[in-house]
């Protein structure tokens, strides 16, 4: 298959170079054309168990080149829709659009860009950090899910196919918003967390007052999915929450990249998304109002930091 990356970010490296190693066609889409030229010099680098490797990966900056079967969107959530416009314009027709992004929304701004029915949804657990420019540590193995499920040789197929190819534990299911917001627990009690104590994923469960935010966060977070009749993909969401920090014990969520790069963080996207859909229906989130409020100071006052 004809894969387009979009975004050069932990997953986009990770996804980009493992297929791209099991043999399909793969592009990478970068708005920053110095880094582009970079990476088209010197490759990915992907570190992990395993050891290094580096694997050559073509960098665009404009129209592909060759056709597109899959673009797959790895950009940070509120980049979504400039990503997605910017490719819209060329992107063929018949070409599927993935997103396996954090947070809610992405899935409805992708498909105001794109035709309803070319774009697919989905999750991973995967973990990556980004350590430089095409340069990512594998730092955790999950499971990914993608849909709707379609035809037994349709898009979705392929793609799982493909995945599978590249090493990626991955199957399809049709109930794609119960799927994204099954994720979305598992960020709401991660992420912010990370990135206000600094904290690697797996130290999170052994610290008692992270842990016991950690703990209200997510039963905030499953009140209103409940409240929504979504239909979570695990019976306990705090415990789902504890085995994916043990799972990706090394791993540095995105929002802490984000905090040390001094980056926009997703926090309004997961953490501020619960909030949101909270108050639609009347059930109060304060924990993840307090998370979402201090992420976003955080990152407003990166030039204001005490250092010493």
């Amino acid at each position: 298959m004809n894969f387009l990356v979009v975004g050069p970010g932990a997953m986009g490296c990770l996804f980009a170079s493992r297929l791209k190693r099991a043999g399909h066609e793969v592009m990478l889409a970068d708005h920053r054309p110095e880094r582009a030229d970079f990476i088209n010099k010197n490759g990915l680098l992907m570190e992990g168990a395993d050891g290094e490797e580096r694997v050559p990966v073509p960098v665009i900056t404009g129209k592909a080149p060759a056709e597109v079967n899959v673009a797959l969107i790895c950009v940070k959530a509120n980049q979504t829709r400039e990503a997605a416009e910017s490719i819209s314009s060329w992107l063929d027709l018949r070409a599927a659009v993935l997103t396996l992004q954090n947070g809610l929304g992405n899935f409805e701004l992708l498909e105001d860009v794109f035709e309803k029915g070319r774009v697919l949804g989905g999750v991973t657990s995967e973990g990556a950090t980004l350590l430089g420019p095409g340069h990512a540590r594998h730092a955790g193995r999950g499971e990914t899910i993608i849909g709707p499920a379609g035809p037994a040789d349709g898009p979705v197929a392929n793609i799982v196919s493909a995945f599978e190819e590249a090493g990626f534990r991955t199957h399809s299911s049709d109930e794609v918003e119960d799927l994204i917001w099954g994720k979305l627990l598992m960020n709401v009690g991660i992420n912010a967390l990370t990135a206000i104590t600094r904290l690697k994923n797996g130290l999170l469960p052994a610290i008692e007052g992270a842990r016991a935010v950690m703990r209200m966060a997510v039963g905030e977070a499953a009140s209103v999915a409940h409240a929504k009749g979504i239909d979570l993909p695990y019976p306990n969401p705090f415990e789902r929450v504890l085995e994916v920090c043990r799972g990706t014990a090394e791993n540095k969520a995105s929002m802490l990249q984000d905090i040390l790069g001094e980056r926009i963080t997703e926090i309004q996207f997961i953490n501020g998304a619960v909030v949101r859909e909270g108050k639609k229906i009347g059930i109060p989130t304060p924990v993840n109002l307090t998370l979402t409020s201090l992420v976003s100071a955080i990152q407003e006052t990166y030039d204001k930091r005490i250092i010493d």
